[in-house]
């Protein structure tokens, strides 16, 4: 059985399917990454919870930034006070033309139902 929440025309927020969560990609407001980041993850907070699950269940992470060089180290300090010890996901991280200029990051979580 597939499970749909926040369904628009073009994509849903969440997807649940087996038992595995994905999100649509994630992005903040702010005028910083780091503003951005927290926004971003707050989202993903919520949604996780939504769907049962939370922080510790991640199985993966893709970030993408607009700009790799000037935002990966500033991005990681907000991600790694955010991510659980011991639980770290999979993760990638890249640079990308994002869908508007304002967005500086955005995160894509894959995770697992809590049991």
């Amino acid at each position: 059985m597939i499970e749909r929440h926040h369904v628009g025309q073009r994509m849903s927020q969440l997807v649940k399917h087996n038992g595995t969560i994905y999100l649509a990609g994630q992005v903040g407001h702010g005028d910083t990454v780091a503003e951005q980041t927290r926004d971003c993850l707050a989202k993903v907070d919520k949604l996780l919870e939504e769907a049962g699950s939370d922080r510790e269940h991640i199985l993966q992470a893709i970030i993408w930034m607009a700009d790799m060089d000037r935002d990966f180290a500033e991005m990681n300090t907000i991600w790694d006070a955010w991510a659980p010890e011991g639980h770290a996901p999979a993760r990638a991280a890249g640079e990308a033309k994002l869908a508007t200029p304002d967005y500086l990051v955005e995160v894509i979580v894959t995770a697992a139902e809590k049991a």
